[in-house]
C-alpha cells in the first residue's frame, strides 16, 4: 500500500532544499517523465511524480552525501520506507547500494540521467525545445561521449535493460514525458508564427 502524498507539501520541501534553477527544472523534468510513465502503466500518477520530483532532494546542499541525506530528510518529513527506498534507489551503483526493485524505481533509475541528455539536446536545437526533438537526434548525441559529458550513458543503458526496453523506446517515452512539462522546464521553445 503506497502512502498518500501531498504535492504542495512535496514542492515546498523540494524548494526548501533546492534554490538552483537547473536543479528545480531537473526535478520538474523527472517528475513529468515519472507521471507520464505512471499514466501509461496505470499506476499512481501523483505518487510517481513526487518520487521523481524529490529524487535529488539533497543534491544541492549535500552533494557528498547524495541519497543518504535524502533518506534522512524524507524520514524526518514523514515519508515511509517504501518512498525512501524508491528515491534512494536512483543512485544505485553510484552513491547508493539500494537497487531499484519495483517498476517505478526502474523507471526513475533509467530516466534520471536521460532527462539531462535530452535537455542538453533540446538546448542545441534552433527551437530550444523538446516539442520537435526526435529520438534519432538524441541517439546521435548519446553516441558522442564529449556531448553532455556529465551524463552517465552506462546508467541509461543499464536502466533500459532493467526495464527490458530498447534504448530508442526509453528515449521516446522520456521525450514524451518531458513534453508534458515543457513550459515548466523552459523547453517549450519559441512560438513559431503561422
Amino acid at each position: 500500500m503506497m502512502m498518500k502524498v501531498d504535492e504542495q507539501k512535496a514542492r515546498a520541501l523540494f524548494e526548501r532544499y533546492n534554490q538552483s534553477d537547473s536543479l528545480r527544472k531537473h526535478g520538474a523534468s523527472v517528475r513529468g517523465v515519472m507521471r507520464h510513465y505512471a499514466e501509461k502503466l496505470g499506476e499512481d500518477v501523483e505518487y510517481w511524480g513526487i518520487v521523481g520530483l524529490l529524487h535529488d532532494l539533497d543534491y544541492e546542499q549535500y552533494p557528498e552525501q547524495h541519497c543518504a541525506k535524502s533518506a534522512e530528510i524524507l524520514r524526518e518529513d514523514g515519508y515511509d520506507e517504501a518512498f525512501v527506498h524508491a528515491v534512494v534507489s536512483h543512485g544505485w551503483g553510484l552513491c547508493s547500494d539500494v537497487a531499484p526493485e519495483h517498476m517505478m524505481e526502474k523507471v526513475l533509475y533509467a530516466t534520471d540521467e536521460l532527462t539531462g541528455l535530452i535537455t542538453a539536446c533540446a538546448y542545441m536545437r534552433p527551437s530550444k525545445s523538446v516539442m520537435d526533438l526526435e529520438v534519432k537526434s538524441v541517439k546521435k548525441k548519446f553516441k558522442s561521449p564529449a556531448f553532455a559529458a556529465g551524463v552517465d550513458r552506462e546508467v541509461i543503458k543499464k536502466g533500459a535493460e532493467l526495464l527490458d526496453v530498447e534504448l530508442d523506446e526509453l528515449i521516446r517515452e522520456t521525450i514524451l514525458g518531458m513534453r508534458e512539462v515543457a513550459e515548466e522546464i523552459g523547453l517549450a521553445g519559441e512560438a513559431v508564427p503561422e
